[in-house]
């Protein structure tokens, strides 16, 4: 278990708590799910940090420690972002030596993105602060508490992404590019 000094929260910590226990304690599950994982990444954030490694990379290792060898398409799309952002995040991975491209002869479309030894040995270094992140945000709850919520929040996942998968044409993610034409269509800048 994690001891924690009886420390007051910082202000906006306080805030977010006050809003969902006083001002709107039914409001939307959306926002009380965002505000959790908000929390969840920034004490991650703080912790991955001290080794010089943005939360960003840590995603994109997270992947790779668990399918080492994946094309970049695959890896923004287990990531959930798009693929120039993460060729930028490959890019400054590559020159801190934590992954290298390669292409199989033959076939320079893909690209293949693989670990260096320096970036499987942060799985080593790097996991246990996810680890303590997690036994923290679970400070307090019971174990039968917890499965609920794993199981609530593994049907929420599967009940959106059938929705997202059952979506029309005129329901779906635009690009960015996309977006930013429609905004600009809408304010008159066409």
């Amino acid at each position: 278990m994690v001891e924690r000094s009886a420390k007051k929260p910082p202000a906006l910590t306080q805030a977010i708590l006050h809003h969902w226990r006083e001002a709107v304690p039914d409001d939307r599950l959306a926002h009380l799910i965002k505000d959790a994982s908000r929390g969840l990444a920034r004490a991650l954030q703080m912790r991955l940090a001290e080794h010089s490694v943005s939360f960003g990379h840590w995603t994109f290792l997270r992947i790779l420690w668990n399918r080492d060898g994946i094309t970049q398409r695959a890896l923004s799309e287990q990531a959930g972002v798009m693929e120039p952002t993460t060729f930028s995040a490959l890019r400054t991975m590559e020159k801190l030596g934590y992954i290298e491209r390669r292409q199989k002869p033959g076939d320079r479309k893909q690209v293949f993105i693989h670990l260096t030894p320096d970036g499987r040995a942060l799985r080593d270094t790097l996991v246990p602060y996810a680890e303590e992140v997690n036994r923290i945000a679970v400070t307090g709850l019971a174990d039968d508490e917890i499965a609920t919520m794993r199981k609530a929040l593994l049907a929420m996942i599967d009940n959106l992404a059938q929705d997202e998968a059952q979506a029309t044409e005129t329901r779906r993610i635009p690009s960015t590019r996309e977006l930013s034409g429609r905004l600009r269509r809408v304010a008159g800048e066409a």
